[in-house]
Parts: structure tokens; sequence; C-alpha cells
């Protein structure tokens, strides 16, 4: 029989190791972890109150999820992410949402719809109230629903793939255009439209649009 207290330890570790992975890698999505920015386990310890070994724990996710590099001498270091990278992620949610949209179009598009415009109604409310975050992460829903429509399960596994980097390219965004946030609405709206009337083609041409604007912001 295991001891009740080791397991209860071991939780506690565990939940502070996910912890410290998520509000780091909140951070470094966000761009308040600069690419190619230092970031040492002991401060990260003394912000949020944990021992190092869930730190360092979260840090060993981060690094295979390439938004970190260890080294050994500096410690950690934001993974940046470059042009040609953010090019190839561009293109490959493009291809992937692309053919995501066209197929669930053929399924059911009026279910589609009508949760789009319910994503519509929560980003037009952020941008009211100018709520850069949550405009993101609605902006994220808003793609996410088109591709889990498709009923693709390997497309929504290349999603997955993708997601931090596209995130990462949003926030940048934002950071260097703000203006961009009632584009990005207005781009949503040109889909949705697209979506109701079951014009594949039509998608196609707003989504090279819109995430075209992701080129060349690093």
């Amino acid at each position: 029989m295991s001891d009740p207290a080791s397991s209860l330890a071991a939780s506690t570790e565990a939940s502070a190791a996910e912890r410290a992975y998520l509000v780091t890698k909140a951070r470094i999505l966000r761009g308040d972890l600069a690419g190619g920015a230092s970031l040492s386990e002991t401060t990260v310890c003394q912000e949020l109150g944990l021992s190092r070994t869930p730190v360092h724990e979260a840090f060993l996710r981060l690094a295979a999820e390439e938004l970190l590099t260890l080294e050994s001498r500096k410690g950690a270091v934001v993974r940046p992410m470059s042009p040609s990278e953010a090019d190839d992620v561009v293109e490959m949610r493009e291809a992937v949402e692309a053919a995501a949209a066209a197929r669930a179009i053929s399924i059911d598009r009026g279910d589609l719809a009508r949760e789009l415009a319910d994503q519509l109604a929560i980003q037009e409310d952020c941008v009211t109230r100018g709520d850069i975050d949550g405009l993101i992460d609605a902006d994220d829903a808003f793609h996410t629903a088109v591709i889990a429509a498709s009923r693709n399960p390997i497309a929504s596994h290349f999603a997955r793939i993708l997601h931090d980097r596209a995130q990462r390219l949003r926030h940048q965004l934002i950071r260097v255009r703000p203006e961009h946030l009632a584009v990005t609405l207005d781009d949503h709206r040109e889909l949705a439209a697209a979506i109701d009337a079951g014009d594949a083609d039509a998608y196609r041409r707003v989504l090279a649009r819109h995430v075209d604007i992701l080129r060349g912001i690093l």
C-alpha cells in the first residue's frame, strides 16, 4: 500500500510544476518574455513561491516544446521565433484551416455558422472593451471551431502542433499593430459569412488575407 503522505507530496509537487509551466508558458506566448531573454529558475521560484524541483521540471517541459533553450552557463533562454519559422507557421495554418473549412461546409455548415456567430459576439465585446488578451483567445477559439467542425482528427492534430507558435504571432501582431484589433474582427465577420453562405473559395481567399498580415512582423 502506498504511503498517503508520499502520494500527497508527489501530487503537490506535480501541481507546482504545472503551475510553473503554465505561468511561464503564458508569459512567453504573450511576449512578456521576449525571444532571447534569459530566465533563471531562481527568479521563477521566488516569483511563484515554489521550490527548485517543480520549476526545473517546468523548464524541461518548455524546452521540449521548443519555447526555451537550456544552456549550461546562461541557464534558460527564451527561444526566438525566426521570420522563416513564422512564414512556415502561417503557411501550414492556412493550408490546414482552408481544407478543414471546405470539409466543414460539406458536413453541416449551419451548426458551425451559429457557433461562429456566438464567437463574433464575444470578439465584439472584447474590441469594445479593448480586451487584447480576450480577443486573442477568442480569435483562437474561432479558428479552432472551424477546424473541429471538419471532424478531421488529423487536421485537429496539426492545429494543436501549430497552436503555441500561432498564439505567439497573434500577440506579437497586436503589440506592434494594436489597430489590428478591429481588422481582425472584420476579417472574422467575412469568414463567418463565407461559412454561412457555404462558399469554401471565399473562405480560402479571406483566410489568405487574414493570416498574411502575420508575415514579416518579426
